[in-house]
């Protein structure tokens, strides 16, 4: 009793209440519950509502840039003259080298409104890779404590199983040898009836633990677990072990913690790399961004444009899905246990009473296979009587009897020791262990891996708003190829320009 106290409780952290306290709207602006229902449409509306939140900012983004385009194109079509007999003033006070004037304070704007722009991107892209990392470490602790629970299991099964052929072998050919050599011999044919009768009542309790159902063993195929064969068990590390899909009444086939695990780890799989794929866009968007500064090259410029409209989609979307995600997440690690209770029980038909017992695990609840237990363990000990009793008793008047009666004996003696056990294995503390590590892994790093992408997201998208409302500027700044052209005929057709600027550079240095 004073080890059911050391027991791992799991409480929502402070970001899990946070989120599930938020309010709950359906697509009819009505408040709802926020009881963990994936599968009510009523519950999948108000998801679709707080997505349809980051649809509304990318409207905002859009229009902001919209109007900046629109700034850009309209409001200084009107200046072009002005701005052009300016820039040749300027360009005669700085004798034809570099940008001045307003020509040179729009670069410099657009430059520092696009360095900041891709600081804040790098900030995002940062603390993206932190959160899928997060989320990374959460779905594999999640996916481990579930292949465990699947191990324990898969344990269980095979111990029953064992204990179960064992039992049906000693029934079908020791006893029944025995029985008949001791047909002379009332009493002791009376007593290897009782061990008959007795290990045929150990069988049936354990069946009534490991409810097995043809439908399943059918599905499982020629590597399922039979009640005919003999499987030694031997430990094995849960990192090696194989995904064996359980039997057994505490969880069966389709719905087994392997089944879950595999299932999870193929899309941790599939959603790590395109959170990768889209970081990676993210920063070579920013790289080409600060090329395209350098070089002042449009087409570098129309590039980084596409790849910039696509990264801020991609940056408003994945802010919609996750969410829904972190608040979907919130509602079912608030009450997980309810969720649990209630699937299982519909899905399966496990019984609430087992359901409770290995998700709370609760020193005041006893385990709902103990009356089977002591009962098995009190057939067999009435069986390793009845064989003492036949040893000392009958094989000296029955020697042919003694191979029977060894045999008997050395599969009671493997049969007492599976159920030592099992009698382990269906305590609550290492299924209730893995229940609340894999607890741990989803609630506590892979809710704050979500929130750390849906920060990522969030400021990508404000990043990428930025430098889009910032590249009409920089279109409008950068030289034209017929300005480039123009200038270089006019170096072209003053060839004394060089030899005067030299000129002029020497006479300002006496000493030379």
């Amino acid at each position: 009793m004073a080890a059911m106290t050391t027991v791992p409780s799991y409480t929502p952290s402070l970001w899990v209440r946070v989120c599930h306290a938020l309010p709950r709207l359906d697509l009819t602006m009505q408040m709802k519950d926020n009881i963990f229902v994936p599968d009510s449409w009523e519950y999948q509306q108000t998801l679709l509502v707080l997505s349809s939140l980051s649809a509304i900012a990318l409207v905002i983004s859009l229009l902001v840039v919209l109007s900046f385009l629109i700034h850009y194109c309209c409001c200084h079509r009107g200046d072009r003259s002005e701005g052009s007999e300016e820039e040749e003033e300027d360009e005669d006070a700085s004798t034809g080298h570099g940008y001045s004037g307003k020509k040179g304070r729009g670069i410099c704007c657009v430059t520092w409104v696009a360095v900041a722009a891709v600081t804040l991107c790098c900030v995002a892209i940062g603390i993206g890779f932190y959160g899928n990392s997060e989320a990374n470490d959460g779905m594999y602790q999640l996916t481990s404590s579930l292949l465990t629970a699947n191990y324990t299991l898969a344990s269980i099964d095979l111990l029953i199983s064992d204990t179960i052929s064992g039992l049906q072998l000693s029934v079908s050919g020791p006893l029944t040898s025995m029985e008949e050599l001791f047909t002379g011999s009332k009493p002791f044919l009376v007593s290897t009836r009782n061990c008959r009768r007795l290990s045929e009542n150990v069988i049936n309790l354990l069946s009534s633990i490991s409810m097995a159902r043809a439908s399943v063993d059918a599905g499982l195929g020629n590597d399922s677990i039979s009640g005919a064969s003999i499987i030694p068990l031997t430990p094995v590390p849960p990192s090696v072990a194989p995904t064996v899909v359980p039997t057994s009444g505490l969880m069966p086939s389709p719905f087994s913690p392997g089944w879950a695990a595999n299932t999870l780890m193929v899309n941790e799989d599939y959603r790590w790399l395109s959170y990768v794929l889209l970081l990676l866009l993210d920063l070579i968007v920013c790289l080409f961004i600060l090329l395209g500064l350098a070089k002042q090259a449009r087409w570098l410029l129309i590039l980084m444009t596409v790849l910039a409209w696509l990264a801020l989609f991609l940056s408003w979307g994945s802010l919609g899905l996750e969410t829904a995600t972190v608040v979907a997440l919130s509602d079912f690690c608030s009450d997980p246990n309810t969720f649990v209770v209630n699937s299982t029980h519909f899905n399966t038909g496990t019984s609430s009473d087992v359901l409770d017992y290995y998700l709370t695990c609760s020193r005041r609840m006893n385990s709902p296979f103990q009356q089977l237990l002591t009962q098995s363990q009190r057939a067999l000990s009435n069986i390793h009587t009845q064989l003492s009793s036949l040893d000392r008793n009958a094989l000296t008047q029955f020697p042919k009897a003694e191979k029977s009666l060894r045999e008997v004996q050395q599969i009671l003696n493997s049969t007492e020791g599976n159920f030592h056990q099992l009698v382990a294995l269906l305590n609550c503390r290492g299924l209730n262990k893995d229940y609340i590590d894999s607890l741990k892994g989803l609630c506590y790093d892979g809710m704050e891996g979500l929130l750390y992408l849906s920060l990522y997201s969030f400021l990508s998208a404000l990043a990428f708003t930025a430098i889009l409302c910032s590249l009409p500027g920089a279109w409008r700044s950068f030289p034209s190829e017929s300005e480039e052209y123009e200038d270089s005929d006019s170096e072209s057709e003053d060839p004394f320009t060089s030899h005067q600027d030299s000129k002029r550079f020497l006479q300002w240095q006496p000493w030379l």
